[in-house]
């Protein structure tokens, strides 16, 4: 197969470091837990809470971070680890233990569930050592920065990959990191963000990849096609040879990213995969978009994209270019809610956006960048209870909602939070999309050991998986599939969500009842 040329790269380093240099430095908050929720179609197969629920702890070694995964109860007990200062090979060895699988030299999430690693304080560093995830679902990796990870030279860290994803991954959410490297192949580097061999359901957002040959992959070889479902969105990706990224079959949703000097190539769809790319602005840069060094056609849907300053190179039989007018030869369909912001502003939100220690913050689909409050999202290991009849049966005792406040997520127009509350079933609240979340709050702590929630007329059977979750504590009460009648043990807390996993249709919850008993 035909590699991009690396040469480019070492000498375009110096001018992207004076960029950077010259960028404003933004505060970072300090979290206990994720900022904000996952997007993309990490939000799908059941969703991506990382270690939300369980234990927090912080570590500033590598070794202490292996620790923290060999110390849980479980190799899937939830568990968020906060990161501090810089990890390198002097400070990460193995661990051993019964709830974890490590190994010297790389930070390894390899046959684990349910882990956020975030970095927090003046940042999280993890230098010359890559991260390698292995047979396992349900992580979140958020505001750390990978740098200078070999594959050859000295020292070497997960075969050259910043963050690395194989054999049967799902579910991962890569938010707010800065990926880089300082050269190309013949420098000893390979990919930033890589998955192969099984990996489906990843979102990488609002975040850098630099200085690197090679962007990321999907799919290792045209015969590795059982990975996909991947979003990216508000990401930068500056000084690229190539991949940013190398799509081998499945399917990739890429919007509103920024993509500046892609020396070689950019978004290369081949071996059947089909990307919808919407909405990115693409400049100073050559063949963005297409299938290149194969013969092996990929697809694309396109729409709203910048091309500024692009060139295109003449078509041949293993290079085909998308442009100098690109058009769409596919259609994707994407399951998932999300708010595009204009190509036009891309280049400003993702400088205020894009990487670790810039804020954790996100577009508000305006334009306008924004902090996400810290969320607690339950874990999706809770065990689900009986599903709950269709319709429920009249209740006895009082409503506690009638007279409470309600919140939630996002809602549909014309809708309203306080209609779960109103004691009518006739109006209702939805969300924006085909999931969301409803609350009901109270102004001090209330006991409630019993749930109903009704369905309006002509809608019964919309809402599919959920879990009953106490904000107060991100601890799940319940889950199941369905609406109807949802009994936990007695808890005092002073706000209960809702949450909609999946559905069938609009969902909408036209009363969500609380009751004492």
């Amino acid at each position: 197969m035909r590699r991009a040329d690396a040469r480019r790269l070492p000498a375009a380093l110096a001018t992207v470091a004076v960029g950077v240099a010259a960028g404003v430095a933004l505060q970072s908050p300090r979290p206990a837990a994720a900022v904000g929720a996952a997007t993309g179609y990490a939000t799908q197969n059941g969703g991506t809470t990382g270690g939300a629920g369980g234990q927090t702890v912080r570590a500033g070694t590598g070794t202490a971070i292996h620790a923290a995964l060999c110390g849980r109860a479980s190799s899937s007990t939830p568990i968020t680890i906060e990161v501090t200062g810089t990890i390198n090979h002097g400070n990460t060895s193995k661990v051993s233990g019964s709830s974890c699988n490590t190994a010297d030299g790389v930070i390894e999430l390899k046959q684990i569930s349910n882990v956020t690693i975030i970095g927090v304080g003046s940042g999280a560093v993890f230098d010359q050592l890559g991260i390698h995830l292995r047979d396992s679902s349900n992580v979140i990796i958020q505001n750390v920065t990978v740098r200078n990870v070999k594959k050859s030279g000295s020292p070497t860290s997960n075969g050259g990959d910043a963050i690395g994803m194989e054999s049967t991954v799902r579910n991962v959410w890569v938010d707010h990191v800065t990926l880089e490297a300082s050269g190309g192949e013949s420098e000893g580097y390979d990919g930033l963000f890589d998955m192969k061999d099984n990996t489906q359901y990843v979102t990488l957002s609002y975040s850098v990849l630099r200085n690197s040959g090679r962007g990321g992959l999907i799919g290792s070889s045209e015969s590795d096609l059982s990975n996909g479902f991947v979003t990216f969105h508000h990401n930068l990706y500056e000084n690229i040879d190539s991949r940013t990224p190398l799509l081998r079959g499945g399917i990739a949703h890429i919007y509103n990213n920024h993509y500046v000097s892609l020396h070689e190539s950019g978004i290369n769809s081949r071996a059947g995969a089909r990307a919808k790319v919407e909405n990115n602005y693409f400049r100073n840069s050559k063949d963005v978009l297409g299938t290149f060094y194969t013969s092996e056609r990929g697809y694309w849907q396109v729409s709203g994209n910048t091309f500024d300053n692009v060139t295109w190179s003449s078509a041949g039989s293993e290079n085909y270019p998308a442009g100098p007018n690109p058009t769409s030869n596919t259609t994707v369909s994407i399951p998932y809610a999300y708010r595009l912001d204009a190509a036009s502003c891309v280049p400003d939100v993702v400088r205020q956006t894009a990487g670790a220690n810039t804020g954790l913050r996100v577009s508000d689909g305006s334009c306008s960048p924004q902090t996400p409050p810290p969320t607690t999202p339950p874990p999706s290991t809770a065990p689900p209870t009986t599903a709950p009849p269709t319709t429920p049966p009249p209740t006895s005792g009082t409503n506690l909602s009638l007279g409470a406040g309600a919140d939630g997520s996002s809602k549909a127009g014309g809708t309203s939070y306080g209609n779960v509350r109103d004691g009518d079933n006739s109006t209702w609240w939805s969300p924006a999309g085909s999931t969301g979340s409803i609350s009901i709050k109270w102004g001090s702590a209330t006991r409630v050991s019993r749930v109903v929630i009704r369905e309006p007329s002509g809608t019964q059977g919309s809402i599919g998986s959920w879990q009953l979750v106490n904000h107060d504590t991100g601890a799940v009460l319940a889950s199941g599939s369905g609406a109807g009648a949802i009994t936990f043990s007695a808890t005092a807390l002073s706000k209960i969500t809702f949450k909609i996993n999946s559905s069938s249709g609009t969902p909408r919850v036209g009363e969500f009842e609380t009751y004492a008993s």
